[in-house]
């Protein structure tokens, strides 16, 4: 996601797909740094840190983002990544964690591969959102 949106403008990170859509790179961004603390350092780590843009059920990682905060965004990502890696440092795959939402045990090999999936449908998305931005074809 961040190779996505190197070298952008806080405007061009901001900038919406196609109105009405809420979708932009820097949604992404706030988006993949709320599911990165939530699936690996709250859920599987039991740290008691706050969801950073979890509004009842609606979009505020999306809806709120503006070039105003870009910078600061980009850097939480940043910062969560190595965050989440010391989280589950020195951890073995076949751990589990109790899923209070569904009820279930969970491994962490499957947190793994939920955030491949997770990453690469929203690599998909930045990909166009980049190219529309500024021309940029994905790799």
């Amino acid at each position: 996601m961040l190779h996505k949106c190197a070298g952008l403008t806080a405007e061009q990170l901001a900038e919406r797909a196609v109105p009405p859509s809420n979708l932009s790179l820097l949604g992404l961004i706030r988006h993949m740094t709320d599911v990165e603390r939530s699936w690996f350092r709250i859920r599987f780590g039991g740290e008691e840190v706050p969801r950073l843009y979890d509004r009842d059920g609606q979009d505020p990682d999306f809806d709120d983002a503006t070039p105003a905060t870009a910078e600061a965004d980009y850097a939480a990502l940043v910062s969560e990544i190595e965050l989440c890696r010391a989280a589950t440092a020195g951890h073995d795959l076949d751990e589990t964690f109790l899923h209070t939402r569904v009820g279930r045990q969970i491994s962490l090999r499957w947190v793994y591969v939920h955030m491949i999936e997770e990453y690469a449908r929203h690599a998909g998305h930045a990909d166009l959102l980049r190219e529309r931005v500024d021309g940029s074809k994905g790799s």
